[in-house]
């Protein structure tokens, strides 16, 4: 949901995900004289509660001098910053906010402009496309606080619930829609092996349903894992080893038969595991369309065919070409391997499209397609959030050279480590030992999410050679939905805001003895108009011209 409105100088424009509300905000620059930041006021329409949303930052010379990791009212120490996100709301609710533009001095802020905004968040499931976030924040300062920084293994379901945050729950939710002989379940799936879901089809068989999963068992250790936990659980009846991959069926889709009919989509880029559940950030999207559903459906029955990879690329060619002759559809699926760069390139080409903005996730590095997509100075924002600069030291040279243009803004996932100053508590790298992706594990793609024509490609490719020539894959083409482009825009802005606090807290010295307050005058203004990042960035969110 998308809200817009000016009182005099103050424009703002808030975008209502189903867990985030996000705030651009715009004053011309001409107008920003005594200009201190922004208070901001959020009545909850379910609870009556109104409160003055808080922050860290304080001006010096009103700084209570409580200890690190505080947070004020906005009314005594506002937000200096153009955007905001309100991260506390819940999906499906209705609430109220005042922005307004405290002017004056430190210890004698006044109200000037204020925008009052009317926002009902998002529900996760509604309609066509229901849409599942995890927490994706098991390294916060949250979770230290609330289960000691002990890995939810030790703390057990208060800790898996929260890391989930309903993501579990939807999941076992669909798997359960096949309750009894006219269902059917077809799973492609790379990581197989968190016990409770494994549990969970063994129950849904038991009612009459038919299921079956083609697991991945080229020989490794996913193969191993996945093996173990089919055994341990005794569902191997209902599996069927994917074993003539090109390299890895890197799937995590089940589809939904009703009487033989392909009715509904599990898709994302959630593996069936601890890690991909509970601990790095990941999405389950359902898509509730048959044209859709038959198209996963006869796409799973080449893996259960266990084509070689030649065949699988025949098979591709025919039934699902790059690029997509469905690219004129609003809603279409796109599958691997296919010969060649060509969906790659098509992807690449999708993002190169962007008039306005593109934000896209890498989990291993950015492809050679997409850093020359980033590579330009223009007035596009391109925003990439990173698990890891890359694999080597060139790559991440590379992207250290892109994110110095002032469009590009690029996050790389990490955690808060104490230091002598700062007192953060210690945050967990990673709810299990060893991951090779502990933050950021989403693959998916906004072009101009806020424009009126959004593009969202989401599944569980990484924008990545083998991701289009090698493995089983599957992605899915969301043209022109701006609720699916408003859940996934404030996911993303949500994990950003998350991760690029704690990559700066990696440049300050570890022996820092001075803290950082707020401005007491406008100067700190001064880096959002112009040629900066902060400056294309407030003008992309508020919508300004300049």
């Amino acid at each position: 949901m998308r809200k817009k409105s000016s009182d005099g100088d103050l424009t703002v424009n808030a975008i209502a995900g189903a867990f985030v509300v996000f705030f651009g905000m715009n004053i011309p620059k001409s107008k920003t004289s005594k200009f201190l930041g922004f208070a901001i006021k959020r009545k909850n329409h379910q609870t009556g509660e109104t409160t003055w949303m808080k922050g860290m930052k304080t001006f010096e010379e009103t700084d209570p001098n409580d200890s690190i990791g505080s947070d004020y009212s906005s009314r005594q120490h506002p937000f200096q910053t153009f955007q905001w996100a309100d991260y506390t709301v819940t999906p499906g609710l209705k609430y109220s906010y005042s922005i307004i533009a405290l002017r004056g001095t430190a210890s004698n802020l006044s109200e000037s402009e204020t925008v009052n905004i009317n926002i009902t968040t998002e529900s996760e499931d509604l309609n066509t496309h229901a849409i599942f976030f995890n927490r994706g924040a098991a390294a916060s300062q949250e979770y230290t606080r609330r289960f000691q920084n002990k890995k939810p293994s030790v703390i057990g379901p208060a800790a898996y619930n929260w890391l989930s945050r309903g993501l579990y729950e939807a999941l076992t939710a669909f798997l359960k829609q096949a309750n009894g002989a006219t269902y059917e379940l077809l799973g492609a799936v790379y990581e197989f092996n968190w016990h409770p879901v494994l549990q969970t089809l063994k129950e849904v068989a038991a009612t009459g349903a038919k299921v079956k999963i083609v697991y991945h068992a080229f020989d490794d250790e996913t193969k191993i894992k996945n093996e173990e936990a089919i055994a341990d659980v005794g569902i191997k009846k209902l599996c069927e080893p994917r074993k003539n991959t090109l390299k890895i069926d890197h799937n995590k889709f089940f589809v939904l038969k009703k009487n033989g009919v392909p009715v509904q989509v599990w898709t994302g880029s959630t593996n069936i595991s601890e890690n991909g559940i509970f601990g790095h950030s990941n999405v389950g999207h359902i898509i509730r369309d048959k044209v859709v559903a038959k198209a996963y459906a006869d796409y799973w029955m080449q893996l259960h065919n266990d084509l070689d990879g030649p065949s699988i690329k025949t098979w591709m060619k025919k039934n699902n070409p790059a690029p997509p002759t469905a690219a004129y559809n609003d809603l279409f699926p796109v599958f691997s391997p296919h010969a060649g760069k060509s969906v790659l390139k098509w992807y690449a080409t999708l993002a190169n499209a962007a008039q306005e903005a593109l934000f896209m996730t890498f989990a291993f590095g950015m492809n050679a397609e997409f850093l020359k997509v980033y590579d330009q100075n223009d007035a596009v924002l391109r925003m990439a959030l990173m698990d890891k600069k890359g694999m080597n030291d060139k790559a991440k040279a590379k992207i250290d050279k892109v994110r110095r243009l002032p469009n590009c803004i690029v996050a790389v996932g990490n955690n808060i480590k104490t230091n002598a100053f700062d007192r953060w508590v210690n945050e967990i790298y990673s709810i299990i030992k060893g991951p090779r992706v502990p933050f950021i594990h989403n693959k998916f793609m906004l072009v101009d999410p806020l424009g009126n024509n959004p593009l969202v490609l989401t599944g569980s490719a990484n924008f990545s050679d083998a991701s289009t020539s090698t493995n089983d894959e599957n992605m899915i083409v969301i043209k022109n939905d701006k609720r699916v482009a408003d859940i996934y825009f404030g996911e993303y802005m949500r994990m950003y805001a998350h991760y690029a606090f704690r990559e700066s807290l990696t440049f300050k010295p570890t022996n820092a003895t001075n803290r950082s307050h707020l401005s007491p005058n406008s100067n700190w203004v001064n880096d959002y108009y112009g040629s900066t990042g902060r400056s294309i960035r407030r003008k992309y969110f508020s919508g300004a011209d300049e």
